[in-house]
């Protein structure tokens, strides 16, 4: 397939230029001003479209949704080709279990029965999804398939039989490693822990995805403390979905980013963004401060209420927040912790690349999980001019490759993979928002993954991609 006459922005941040593309294959075989192929090669007209690398998620959490709904709907409509999966210690595998607990149950129940990160891997290219997919392994999952007790740090057995799964995982073509301390049950992992199995990703050329244990007043020692454990490994630290939580730390992402950059200076060191206002997590009656608007996502008590307000639910029980929150139990919430200036500062920072962070079981889910890519461009650059069109791109294409090693993604050259989204720039725009979470974005021509044609005007094609191992 030739592409024509359109602005190629090729995920480098170089300035955009008008030209042609040739498809051969699953590779781009050829880009310049203007293509002579055989005749035979069918063409089509791209003028007035952008044709840029597929949208990478750097922080997703859609391990099972390959699996479950592998046409993968809310990340193609997006221009998503490839969905970075395990983040925040969460993962499918190595683990199998009926009953997983929270934050485990956000990727669903029913998937817990994959013992190793083949069998996952085999799993999922077996589905043939519609996009791609690079896997970490979580820490909780490691932490759950090798400890009975989770109140405690792990033991030197503990931590070799987990560095032992590890490094399996490793060897069959996971990404790195993932940590989320922030909840309970990893929340009692030490230094010693977690040292232990950065070290074994790193001997593989890994990365080390960390959710901080602290994101609201500790948030500068969690940093420290994460990219300490990172330097010292010898790997690199991707800082997930930074933020500065809770009304008291608005305006200290002058202070985390400022800390950030400094340690960029000694680390491999890059952080991922989604760009609203509000989190999205399991629902926690520590964070039902009275203060934050919190939104209900789901709720296996209550499935009736997902998408109330929390204040309106307890109101209606005559009840505090954080009673309504133990009724409401299991469940997840949209927490409305930050503020416009931090998210701006964090979004356009050079290291910050785009992930959604979406959660694609909840029932009325954060509409991050359907607009996050095209809301970078629409809103932050088109409407409010903090980015150029090349800067977006490059936090959703290029950056996220380098950072996690995806040699042939995330640029437009010849050889590359063959993974495109053709856009009008004037009309990418993302509809999904609060009240209606789940709406497809506009302005997305077509996309093809791996070289085939996976949506045209918003109808899905072929499935074409595949889980990729360490390198893309």
């Amino acid at each position: 397939m030739l592409l024509q006459g359109a602005l190629i922005v090729d995920g480098s941040g170089a300035p955009g230029w008008t030209g042609d593309l040739l498809i051969a294959g699953d590779r781009i075989a050829a880009l310049a001003p203007q293509l002579d192929v055989n005749a035979n090669v069918p063409r089509r007209d791209c003028r007035g479209l952008v044709l840029a690398p597929g949208f990478i998620d750097a922080h997703s959490h859609d391990d099972a949704a390959l699996l479950a709904t592998p046409a993968m709907a809310p990340k193609l409509t997006q221009g998503v080709t490839t969905v970075v999966t395990g983040n925040c210690g969460l993962s499918l595998a190595p683990l199998v279990t009926p009953d997983p607990p929270p934050p485990l149950n956000l990727l669903a129940r029913e998937h817990f029965r994959h013992a190793s990160f083949a069998a996952w891997r085999a799993a999922v290219d077996a589905a043939r999804p519609a996009v791609n997919a690079v896997g970490l392994v979580g820490h909780t999952a490691l932490r759950l398939r090798c400890m009975a007790d989770l109140s405690r740090p792990a033991t030197p057995a503990e931590r070799g039989a987990m560095c032992a799964l590890l490094d399996d995982a490793m060897r069959e073509g996971a990404a790195g490693l993932s940590s989320g301390t922030f909840y309970a049950p990893a929340a009692a992992a030490d230094n010693e822990e977690l040292l232990a199995l950065a070290r074994v990703a790193a001997r593989h050329g890994g990365v080390y995805a960390v959710h901080l244990r602290d994101e609201m007043a500790g948030v500068l020692g969690a940093i420290t403390e994460a990219a300490d454990c990172a330097h010292a490994a010898g790997l690199p630290l991707v800082i997930s979905h930074h933020k500065c939580a809770g009304r008291a730390q608005w305006g200290r992402s002058l202070q985390t980013l400022a800390l950030i950059e400094r340690l960029s200076q000694r680390q491999a060191l890059g952080l991922d963004v989604y760009p609203y206002l509000a989190g999205s997590t399991v629902l926690r009656e520590d964070l039902a401060d009275g203060a934050t608007p919190i939104r209900l996502t789901w709720s296996e008590a209550h499935p009736e209420l997902a998408g109330r307000w929390l204040a309106d639910i307890a109101r209606d029980w005559a009840c505090s927040e954080p009673d309504a929150v133990a009724r409401l139990q299991p469940g997840g919430a949209c927490y409305f912790q930050m503020c416009d200036a931090d998210v701006d500062r964090i979004l356009t920072h050079p290291l910050a690349m785009i992930g959604s962070d979406g959660l694609p079981h909840d029932r009325f889910p954060h509409p991050r999980l359907w607009g996050a890519f095209p809301r970078v461009w629409a809103h932050y650059g088109r409407e409010r001019g903090l980015l150029t069109l090349e800067a977006a791109v490059h936090k959703m294409t290029g950056l996220t490759a380098a950072c996690f090693g995806l040699r042939d993604r995330g640029l437009l050259r010849a050889g590359a993979a063959a993974d495109l989204v053709l856009f009008n720039a004037d009309q990418l725009a993302d509809r999904a928002d609060y009240g209606q979470p789940c709406e497809a974005a506009t302005g997305i021509a077509a996309v093809w993954v791996n070289g085939a044609l996976a949506l045209e005007a918003g109808t899905p094609q072929a499935r074409a991609g595949r889980v990729l191992g360490r390198g893309g």
